[in-house]
């Protein structure tokens, strides 16, 4: 069961970065009086794509890494450490980079480490789902 365990933390703190991400979004759009949408404010604009992003990219990565942690022990536990903390802490970085500047090191960071995790999830499902056939 520690496999599911390994998955059950980076599912719980990537279900936290969306609702901080989440409160991000209702933050500003009290502080600029804004009943729907972005208002056309920028802080707002950001607060939104920030959230938007991390809903589009994290549910895939963690029904990846919960399936890794179901396929014991075809996926070695070390691979569910990788692709857990490589997705939290780019979506962290992704997160905060794109509340401030246009282009910055926690957007361009976070990117690529969700994009490391999203190959390190995939490529390990592949391999533990051959493993399993042969």
């Amino acid at each position: 069961m520690v496999r599911l365990e390994v998955a059950a933390l980076y599912v719980g703190a990537n279900i936290l970065i969306l609702l901080a991400l989440a409160f991000m979004v209702v933050r500003a759009r009290q502080t600029h009086k804004i009943v729907l949408g972005d208002g056309g404010n920028e802080a707002a604009l950001r607060a939104i794509r920030a959230h938007a992003n991390a809903a589009e990219y994290i549910p895939a990565g963690l029904v990846g890494l919960v399936l890794l942690a179901l396929l014991d022990p075809a996926a070695p536990l070390w691979l569910l450490h990788a692709g857990g903390a490589t997705l939290t802490i780019g979506r962290i970085l992704h997160g905060i980079g794109l509340n401030t500047s246009a282009l910055n090191f926690g957007r361009m960071g976070g990117m690529m480490l969700t994009i490391l995790s999203y190959l390190l999830i995939g490529g390990g499902l592949i391999y533990a789902g051959l493993a399993q056939q042969l």
